[in-house]
């Protein structure tokens, strides 16, 4: 496992659309994922340990974001060859068990993770109505283990701002996780 910090947030750039099969039968796009308010964009697996450490906050935020207007959507880019727990039968079983609130989609060709820029599990990319990028930072301080129950909720007050402005926070702290993991060319 390696571990890599995505880079500061790109404020303005588009959110590049897709097309995705779902975990729950269908296929998602931006248009179907987004929110009046914007679009939380996550890259998450299923086996990093950064992302079960937060699974849980990830799914309470992404609920409380939906009450004011922001759209989620997951997104599992690696290759399971070598990590069969992000399986598509996992996802599956992951999601249903989790009762995600949001699509939880494979991006099996890894074209989404590659035109996003994505680089680790979990990376999020914040959009405001107008699908422009306003976030790119961390959940929280949570690392391989959650931080404090009283941990600032950095992710939800940003997006928080940008369903009420339009416009993300100047200062944002990076996300870390575990590295993408590329299939082999």
């Amino acid at each position: 496992m390696v571990s890599v910090s995505p880079p500061v947030c790109d404020f303005g750039r588009p959110a590049i659309d897709f097309d995705l099969p779902g975990v729950d039968g269908r296929r998602h796009s931006l248009a179907s994922a987004r929110g009046p308010k914007g679009l939380l964009v996550m890259f998450i697996c299923n086996h990093c340990p950064y992302v079960k450490a937060v699974i849980h906050r990830i799914l309470r935020d992404a609920q409380e974001l939906a009450t004011l207007g922001i759209g989620s959507i997951a997104v599992m880019s690696n290759d399971p060859s070598d990590y069969p727990e992000d399986s598509w039968q996992n996802m599956e079983r992951v999601a249903r068990e989790l009762a995600f609130p949001f699509p939880y989609v494979l991006d099996e060709s890894q074209a989404v993770a590659k035109a996003y820029g994505a680089v680790c599990t979990p990376d999020f990319f914040g959009y405001n109505g107008k699908l422009e990028l306003q976030y790119r930072g961390r959940l929280d301080e949570s690392r391989k283990e959650a931080a404090p129950e009283t941990a600032r909720r950095e992710l939800f007050e940003a997006m928080r701002h940008v369903a009420l402005t339009g416009k993300g926070p100047a200062q944002q702290t990076p996300g870390i996780g575990c590295s993408i993991k590329w299939a082999a060319p």
